[in-house]
């Protein structure tokens, strides 16, 4: 969990290098879920049951792996 800063007190030292540790991580797992949501709308639950949404929350990862594979692979080849 993130620290915030209230009003007159400022953070510590710690707390402000615990945030930059956690944010560097958080930003690349709230990227990719927000990537899923928006390309493949997995905020709507198109099933009912727990095997079956987690079924579709696979897929989605799967899916969305795929998207990416092109742009991943393309920046990581030499020319």
């Amino acid at each position: 969990m993130l620290k915030k800063a209230v009003k007159k007190k400022l953070l510590t030292k710690w707390e402000t290098r615990l945030n930059k540790l956690i944010g560097k991580t958080r930003f690349k797992v709230e990227r990719t879920f927000g990537g899923i949501k928006l390309w493949f709308k997995a905020g709507i639950a198109r099933y009912r049951g727990i095997k079956k949404m987690h079924t579709q929350n696979l897929m989605e990862a799967m899916y969305y792996n795929l998207y990416r594979s092109p742009g991943i692979f393309a920046s990581n080849c030499k020319n």
